[in-house]
């Protein structure tokens, strides 16, 4: 049940100038019978200015003559006669002065990235117009030379949260298409990070054991050693010979000496 604005200020005027009883009062207001009795008590909502239901097109004077005859009875509210305000369209999203100029970069990504967009959803994301994104599209813009694509959620054109709608409702449309066309194949969408991770992931090479290393060192250590030179027979060193060559005497001369 819909209640009267101002609850207590309504409650306290009815108190005083009604013969209704607590619990009407209290079920119209919405308040508790206890809180009803404190108000008559001037317990409760002290310093509270009454407030004429009546003459705030909240009841009327019939009503009230009607439930102070029937004390079972309940008050009803009265629907208001004065019209409601109308919901105002939402328009094409405000986009600041500051970032108007980064609508294009914005558009071009879009473009890039998400081509199952239409271009009234992108208009309503970045707020554009139709024209500028078919420039885009064409390359025939203006400052196509200088456009560079950029996520528009770091632009601050959007929100995560309205691109992921739209993204979702694009891919929805283009479902229903091919369900109707018979086929089977996606669009080209962006793929989950699931699939991309999953087939770019970095092969790695099995471990060597180290017993082959080991293995290897010792074949090599082994090769060496048969390959080195030999001296050939009758080509030895002779102490004496080497001695002599330096000018160098022998022990036993120098004792004969």
């Amino acid at each position: 049940m819909s209640q009267p604005l101002m609850p207590k200020a309504t409650a306290v005027w009815l108190v005083d100038n009604t013969a209704l009883t607590f619990e009407q009062i209290a079920a119209f207001c919405g308040l508790h019978v206890l809180e009803v009795s404190g108000i008559a008590d001037g317990e409760v909502a002290v310093g509270i200015k009454g407030l004429d239901p009546v003459s705030a097109g909240q009841l009327s004077r019939a009503e009230i003559e009607r439930c102070e005859a029937d004390p079972t009875a309940r008050l009803a509210l009265r629907e208001s006669t004065h019209p409601l305000p109308q919901k105002r369209s939402k328009g094409a999203r405000y986009t600041p002065v500051s970032r108007r100029q980064d609508r294009p970069d914005a558009i071009a990504w879009l473009l890039r990235n998400h081509p199952e967009l239409s271009d009234a959803q992108i208009s309503k994301l970045v707020g554009t117009t139709k024209p500028t994104i078919q420039a885009i599209r064409d390359r025939t813009h203006w400052n196509q030379a200088n456009i560079t694509p950029v996520d528009p959620v770091s632009l601050g054109l959007c929100s995560q949260i309205d691109l992921d709608a739209q993204v979702k409702k694009a891919d929805a449309r283009a479902a229903r298409e091919r369900a109707k066309q018979g086929l089977d194949e996606p669009g080209d969408t962006l793929r989950p990070v699931e699939e991309t991770a999953a087939k770019y992931a970095p092969i790695v090479a099995p471990p060597i054991r180290e017993t082959e290393d080991e293995d290897a060192e010792a074949e090599e250590a082994t090769d060496s050693t048969d390959t080195a030179p030999q001296p050939e027979s009758g080509e030895t060193d002779v102490p004496g010979d080497s001695e002599a060559d330096f000018g160098m005497v022998p022990p036993d001369d120098e004792e004969d000496r």
